[in-house]
């Protein structure tokens, strides 16, 4: 066996122009589909975080009655002191909801009233960092309003402008009120974005609740976690915590996160078949041309002695050797690109108008998954091996007389 290694590693660099080829296509391949795949997973997450910052955040609890009505009377519980004792959270924030109808001068559309603890919700979303002008609201400010950069260019909004939020209290009466732009806000996402206004909580419970409410009471209490992964042992004790509520996780709130997720996945097994599809022809066809060449030496080795599963070995050990040699080139290339951007991410700027319209980010930052690595290994081994079963089979399928004939 060792001599038919010796002979296969010295094979392949008896035509160094056609191994080297066949090398340098591998680590072309391997570097694209760690480069795309980074990308592409860097995109994904892109989309997951700014949906759990600026939308779902991880957990969610509502009124079980709440979430297929809507309706304002359907009210839970809520005590932050007593969520903040779970060490997996980082922020939590509540919040009263209302669906109502925003009108100005040039025009009225339909938007989420959302009724906000200005510190609360600013710890959670961070969104006094998204006023683009203006300033946030403070607690005082019980008439302030955030709306978003696109619904001031639809309704030519500005600074100060007034607006009417009409919507129902908790027994069905209309009520209206009349507010002032004190900021204008972009998140990022220009579909949530146009669809929500943010108000001062305290004005907002006034209006919404006829009769008298506790002050800690609220639509909607949302939970920031350390990390993602938390969700699945917090979700449970979450519940416990607030027993008769509903609490969900980003994926239950929106099943798109979690299809997001999986689309990724399902791509990068793509990329990795087209790449093994493209490699597969490529190295069938240097190797055949390698044992074609090799067609009378082939023919003297069988005459000699040398058993055909040697000559088997030695031709699928040279196509080996070609991956082994460009795999962990395309590696190291791989893993140096996607570094090179971890750092300032891609500036995908250009593109701003149609990124928030997906909810992304316009500068992307790839992330390098370390399974990727063992998948590609895997895929392009077997790729190699399945390719030089059929050079192999030609070459020991050939008659030893004939072949020493063969000019």
């Amino acid at each position: 066996m060792q001599t038919t290694i010796k002979l296969a590693w010295k094979n392949i660099w008896r035509s160094r122009i056609r191994s080297l080829v066949v090398i340098a296509s591998i680590i072309v391949g391997v570097w694209a589909v760690i480069f795309l795949m980074s990308f592409s997973l860097g995109m994904g997450d892109s989309y997951v975080k700014n949906a759990i910052k600026n939308q779902f955040s991880h957990l969610q609890a509502h009124h079980p009655g709440f979430m297929d009505d809507q309706l304002v009377k359907y009210t839970l519980p809520y005590d932050s002191s007593l969520i903040a004792q779970i060490p997996e959270v980082k922020n939590s924030a509540a919040r009263l909801l209302a669906n109502g109808m925003l009108s100005t001068g040039h025009g009225a559309r339909g938007v989420t009233i959302k009724g906000i603890l200005p510190g609360q919700e600013n710890a959670l979303s961070g969104i006094q960092e998204k006023i683009v002008e203006g300033q946030f609201i403070s607690d005082a400010d019980l008439k302030g309003l955030l709306v978003s950069e696109k619904l001031t260019q639809k309704f030519k909004l500005k600074l100060k402008s007034r607006v009417v939020l009409t919507f129902q209290d908790d027994a069905g009466e209309i009520q209206s009120a009349a507010y002032r732009v004190t900021g204008i806000f972009n998140t990022g996402n220009a579909m949530v974005d146009q669809g929500q206004v943010l108000v001062n909580q305290a004005g907002l419970r006034t209006l919404l609740f006829a009769d008298s409410v506790p002050q800690d009471r609220y639509h909607e209490v949302a939970v920031e976690l350390i990390r993602p992964d938390m969700v699945d042992s917090v979700q449970p004790k979450l519940s416990q915590m607030m027993p008769g509520s509903l609490v969900q996780n980003y994926k239950e709130l929106a099943p798109d996160l979690a299809l997001m997720e999986t689309q990724i996945r399902t791509s990068g097994l793509i990329f990795i078949g087209i790449f093994m599809l493209a490699l597969i022809f490529g190295i069938v066809n240097t190797m055949l041309m390698a044992v074609l060449e090799r067609y009378k030496e082939l023919g003297m080795l069988q005459a000699i002695g040398m058993p055909k599963n040697k000559v088997f070995n030695m031709v699928v050990l040279e196509t080996l050797f070609l991956s082994i040699v460009g795999v962990p080139i395309g590696f190291f290339l791989g893993w140096l690109s996607v570094k090179a951007f971890q750092q300032n991410g891609f500036d995908l700027s250009a593109f701003a108008k149609g990124n928030e319209q997906f909810g992304m980010s316009s500068r992307i930052f790839p992330i390098l998954d370390p399974t990727l690595f063992i998948q590609l290994g895997i895929a392009v081994a077997i790729t190699a091996f399945l390719a030089s079963i059929y050079p192999a089979l030609k070459a020991i399928k050939l008659k030893p007389v004939e072949a020493i004939r063969k000019i």
